[in-house]
């Protein structure tokens, strides 16, 4: 989101008991997009407990460079780089709270489950964008962050921003929970 290239990363695994299967295929999508960025992870922890994953991605930035939350001004539109609202769907329906339809769920779920790090659009925002966030909290708080940074306010057009088609058709009050408030789409907010 800062328009850095990604250089290593560190991984803290806090996992109730060991689950071989589990650990396998979390390994492997992890170092698959490890991979795919050509960065190597370069220290980190593992604990028992609760389960618990915090992956700290550290990278470079050219001086004066970086997407900065502060750096919103006003008069700044603001865009976000996909769909937003799809991973809170898929865990709604995860949890039991809504039922969608089979031919759906696997999309949804990769969106949650296999987030994509917009890296490549970071880079190609840095001397366009003024601020960036990745959208992980929500976009409201997310956009907030930036407001509160830049000490600014922010008018959003909720009905524009890009959803899956499938959250059209959800009830008002759940599509908006999810496009609003849901988090974890990892789409950057600029």
């Amino acid at each position: 989101a800062m328009g850095a290239v990604p250089r290593f990363f560190t991984l803290a695994l806090t996992l109730p008991g060991i689950d071989e299967p589990w650990l396998a295929d979390f390994s492997a999508g992890m170092l698959a997009l490890a991979d795919a960025a050509a960065i190597e992870l370069v220290g980190g922890d593992t604990t028992r407990g609760p389960l618990s994953i915090t992956i700290t991605v550290l990278g470079e930035v050219p001086a004066g460079q970086a997407l900065r939350r502060h750096g919103a001004q006003v008069g700044d539109d603001v865009w976000v780089s996909g769909e937003l609202g799809g991973a809170a769907l898929a865990l709604a329906h995860l949890q039991g709270r809504i039922a969608l339809p089979a031919a759906e769920v696997g999309a949804l779920e990769a969106r949650l489950h296999q987030p994509q790090p917009r890296v490549a659009l970071g880079l190609a925002l840095r001397g366009l964008a003024s601020a960036a966030i990745d959208v992980s909290d929500g976009l409201v708080a997310d956009l907030g962050h930036i407001c509160e940074r830049a000490r600014l306010k922010a008018t959003l057009e909720w009905e524009r921003v890009p959803v899956p088609a499938i959250l059209v058709a959800q009830p008002l009050d759940l599509r908006m929970q999810c496009l609003l408030a849901g988090g974890d789409d990892y789409e950057l907010c600029f």
